[in-house]
């Protein structure tokens, strides 16, 4: 496996992803809560046209029973999407992602930080 051509699975797809999040950043301005950040995705997402669910449910086993896992958006039914309002992206942030990976079974994940007034993102690859 050519692991380079790993890397960019859904390139394009992502910057779309990340474009959205600029333009919702220069609208929002940056530090507020995440919440509103990741409300504001979902209507950059509709106008750019790009398919998403919004907290879907995805159900995790724990001794036999579902509990569930909800993450912040689905993009292109392929990429998780994290919104945060942070310092920086760190290692525990990159850890939550490939769990975040591992329950969904997809293989692509973004990193959203609208903390300063240039938007810190990073693609995670599982």
């Amino acid at each position: 496996m050519d692991t380079n051509n790993e890397k960019l699975r859904f390139k394009d797809e992502v910057f779309q992803i990340v474009g959205g999040a600029i333009e919702v950043l220069n609208t929002l301005g940056h530090g507020i809560v995440e919440k509103p950040y990741e409300n504001a995705l979902v209507v950059e997402f509709g106008l750019q046209k790009i398919p998403f669910r919004q907290q879907p449910v995805f159900d995790v086993l724990y001794k036999g029973q579902k509990v569930v896992f909800v993450p912040d958006l689905i993009a292109f039914d392929s990429i998780v999407v994290d919104t945060k309002v942070i310092d920086r992206i760190t290692d525990h942030e990159r850890g939550l992602m490939l769990n975040y990976l591992r329950v969904t079974r997809l293989r692509v994940g973004v990193i959203l930080n609208f903390k300063h007034r240039k938007l810190e993102w990073e693609r995670v690859v599982l």
